[in-house]
């Protein structure tokens, strides 16, 4: 493989799909050979956009297609497990739009294959990829916080339920709302930058309050009512979690599509350690101004505002699965680091379902 471009074909012409396909069309040594999806048109314009000679509407074709080495799943949740289980079965590499699945079962059953294939199977998680999340990480390793004992992590939206009444807000097509779909970023960002503690106990509670009336949708020009939703809203609309981690320390988890709150998508991490703290602040998906790290100087609390870049996001993801690939030992790339990122949204959802703290299997 050395000596020749990696073989990918990319399923799915959303934006996972879509932001894929650019990804992987800009690497000199990638060829995207196969593309598929639904959508007639749009496939045909990706297609000629990015000269990909080999066009499908189902991805059960695209997988016949002999001359794959990988496959890059950017479809909605449901499909994920089917369309990862059928290519790791044929060999191919797998990159797959977070999150890893709708259940840990689901989740496992990749991993699984993932293993037994000896193939690479690798989940985008493109925001820690962001510039001021990479710097943060670094104060962190270099042990400018010290000891992190508590983490708070959100991701809060006022109107931007996506896709209501469509498989989004279909809890057997998604696996669930803002938890699943927000939170499982923002649970990544908090875990990789604690350096993957041990979560002991999840204790969680779900809303549905406006979804349910049509209220918070992303679109600004459809206002749905619950009259003409096209599908029951079956999801919760805000979520929140407290996560206690081994060794005494503790993340807590907020997330919503809609709620009145200020306007905008807002998102962010605030850390507190015994030698400083840091926060990120992240408004409509800026990528300036966004860190802030306190400590204090001479014995006066001081902020520090560093410089940062925006990052590759997504583009870094796709170029590490291509070195990964590349490099041969992927034995330790199976999903596994993804798969626990599922067990912890499904313990939320069982505590919230359950209304009790739900313990961990370390």
């Amino acid at each position: 493989m050395n000596d020749q471009k990696l073989r990918v074909g990319v399923v799915g012409l959303g934006f996972a799909g879509r932001t894929a396909l650019e990804a992987f069309s800009e690497l000199p040594d990638v060829e995207v050979v196969a593309l598929a999806g639904l959508e007639k048109d749009t496939l045909a314009e990706l297609g000629e956009k990015h000269r990909v000679p080999h066009l499908y509407e189902k991805w059960e074709d695209l997988l016949q297609y002999d001359g794959l080495d990988a496959v890059s799943i950017g479809t909605p949740t449901q499909l994920h497990a089917p369309i990862a289980l059928a290519a790791l079965e044929q060999g191919l590499h797998v990159l797959c739009e977070k999150p890893l699945a709708r259940t840990v079962d689901e989740g496992l059953a990749m991993v699984e294959a993932s293993k037994k294939a000896g193939k690479v199977l690798k989940v985008i998680f493109n925001h820690r990829e962001r510039g001021d999340v990479a710097a943060l990480k670094h104060q962190i390793d270099e042990g400018q916080l010290g000891r992190i004992y508590y983490a708070k992590a959100h991701w809060m939206r006022r109107n931007g339920i996506p896709g209501m009444g469509g498989w989004f807000t279909n809890r057997e097509l998604s696996g669930g709302g803002p938890l699943i779909d927000l939170g499982v970023h923002i649970l990544d960002l908090a875990l990789h930058l604690l350096n993957e503690p041990t979560i002991t106990t999840v204790t969680a509670d779900t809303f549905a309050e406006l979804g349910p009336r049509g209220r918070g949708s992303a679109s600004s020009t459809i206002r749905p009512t619950v009259d003409t939703l096209g599908s029951k809203f079956e999801v919760e609309d805000l979520a929140t979690a407290y996560l206690r981690l081994e060794g005494g320390g503790a993340l807590q988890l907020e997330t919503s599509w809609a709620t009145y709150r200020a306007p905008g998508d807002n998102f962010g991490i605030e850390l507190f350690g015994t030698e400083g703290g840091a926060k990120i602040e992240v408004q409509n998906y800026t990528t300036t101004d966004t860190l802030r790290i306190f400590t204090d100087v001479g014995g006066v609390p001081a902020e520090v505002r560093p410089a940062t870049g925006a990052g590759l996001g997504h583009r870094a993801v796709v170029s590490e699965f291509v070195a990964i690939v590349r490099a041969g030992d992927w034995t330790s790339h199976n999903g596994s680091e993804a798969l626990l990122r599922t067990q912890v949204i499904d313990a939320c959802y069982a505590s919230a379902k359950a209304g009790r703290e739900v313990v961990l299997n370390g």
